[in-house]
C-alpha cells in the first residue's frame, strides 16, 4: 500500500524528459508561421543580433526572417521540425525581442522549464500621470523593487512602455502577474514582496508544505479611507402635499391691509418722503457715531508702584 499524498506530490529535482525525434519521427504535417511587428528603435539591435537568433532557432529546425522594410519578424517551421511546440516558443521569442528584452534573456524561452508572460498595463489606469506614477512605483528607487521581485520569483522582468514582459518558471510568472496588477490597482508592491518573502521561508520547512499558510501571511488593511465630506447646506425635501402652495399677496392686498390703499395720492407722496427722510436721518446718525469713535481716548492701565528694596 502506498500513501496517496506521496502519489500527488512531485519529487524534488524531478524533470520531465526532453522531447526528442524518437517521439515524433515523421515530423509535422503542415507548415506553421507567426509574424510580429517591432518598433523603429529596435531595428539596429535586431539587425545586429539576428544571426544569433537564426542559429538558436536553427537548432530546433525553425526558420526566422527579418523584414526591415516592413518592420516585422517571421518564424516558420520546416520539414525537419519534429517538436510541434517549437514554433510556439519561437513566436514567444520574437515577441520578447520586439518588447525590448535582450537576446541573452529572450533565448531562454526555448528551454522546457521556462515560459513568458506579457502583461498589458496601459489600459488599467485612466489618467496618464497616475499610470506613470504607479509604473515608477513598480520599478522602485534605482530599480530596487523590481530587482527584489526578480530574486523572489526567479523571473526576468522588463518594464517597457505600456507592457511588462516576464520570463521564468510558471510559478514565478503567476506571482509576477499578481504583483503587477495589484500595483496598477494602487496596492504598493512592498506588501506583496513581504508576502513572497514569508512564503519562501515557509516552503523550506517540509512539515508546513501540506498545511495552510493563512495564519502566517500578513493581512494588510487600507488606512487612508476618508469619510465622504458632507455638504454645508443640506437641502431637506419638503413633505409631498397634493395641494398647491398658497398664492402670495399682491401689492394691492398689502396696501389694503395697511390702509394705504384708501389714502389720496398727495398723502401717499407725503408718507413716502417722510420715510425717506427718516432713513437718511438714521444713516447720518450712524456715520457720525463712526467718526466720533476716533476721538474717544483709550483706557489707560493703572500705574503699579513697585516698592524699592532697602
Amino acid at each position: 500500500t502506498v500513501d496517496e499524498s506521496e502519489l500527488l506530490t512531485v519529487p524534488d529535482g524531478w524533470k520531465e524528459p526532453a522531447f526528442t525525434r524518437e517521439d515524433n519521427p515523421k515530423g509535422l504535417l503542415e507548415e506553421s508561421s507567426f509574424a510580429t511587428l517591432f518598433p523603429k528603435y529596435r531595428e539596429a539591435y535586431l539587425k545586429e543580433c539576428w544571426p544569433l537568433v537564426q542559429k538558436a532557432l536553427g537548432e530546433h529546425y525553425v526558420n526566422a526572417t527579418l523584414d526591415l522594410i516592413e518592420g516585422s519578424m517571421t518564424v516558420t517551421t520546416t520539414k525537419k521540425t519534429f517538436d510541434p511546440y517549437a514554433i510556439i516558443r519561437a513566436r514567444d521569442l520574437i515577441k520578447l525581442l520586439a518588447r525590448s528584452v535582450p537576446f541573452e534573456q529572450a533565448v531562454r524561452i526555448l528551454q522546457d522549464d521556462v515560459a513568458c508572460d506579457i502583461i498589458k498595463i496601459g489600459s488599467l489606469v485612466r489618467k496618464r500621470d497616475t499610470f506613470i506614477k504607479r509604473r515608477g512605483r513598480l520599478l522602485g528607487p534605482k530599480g530596487s523593487t523590481l530587482k527584489a521581485l526578480e530574486l523572489l520569483t526567479n523571473c526576468y522582468i522588463m518594464v517597457q512602455g505600456n507592457t511588462v514582459s516576464a520570463l521564468g518558471p510558471f510559478s514565478g510568472l503567476k506571482e509576477v502577474r499578481k504583483v503587477v496588477l495589484d500595483t496598477m490597482k494602487n496596492v504598493h508592491p512592498i506588501y506583496n514582496i513581504k508576502t513572497l518573502m514569508i512564503k519562501r521561508e515557509l516552503s523550506k520547512d517540509p512539515e508546513l508544505r501540506s498545511q495552510s499558510w493563512e495564519r502566517f501571511l500578513p493581512k494588510f488593511k487600507r488606512k487612508n479611507l476618508k469619510k465622504r465630506k458632507e455638504p454645508k447646506k443640506k437641502n431637506t425635501k419638503k413633505e409631498y402635499t397634493p395641494f398647491p402652495p398658497p398664492q402670495p399677496e399682491s401689492q394691492i392686498d398689502k396696501e389694503l391691509a395697511s390702509g394705504e390703499y384708501f389714502l389720496k395720492e398727495r398723502q401717499k407722496k407725503r408718507k413716502r418722503v417722510e420715510e425717506i427722510k427718516a432713513k437718511q436721518a438714521d444713516a447720518i446718525k450712524k456715520r457720525q457715531e463712526e467718526r466720533n469713535k476716533a476721538f474717544i481716548p483709550p483706557k489707560e492701565k493703572p500705574v503699579v508702584k513697585t516698592k524699592k528694596g532697602n
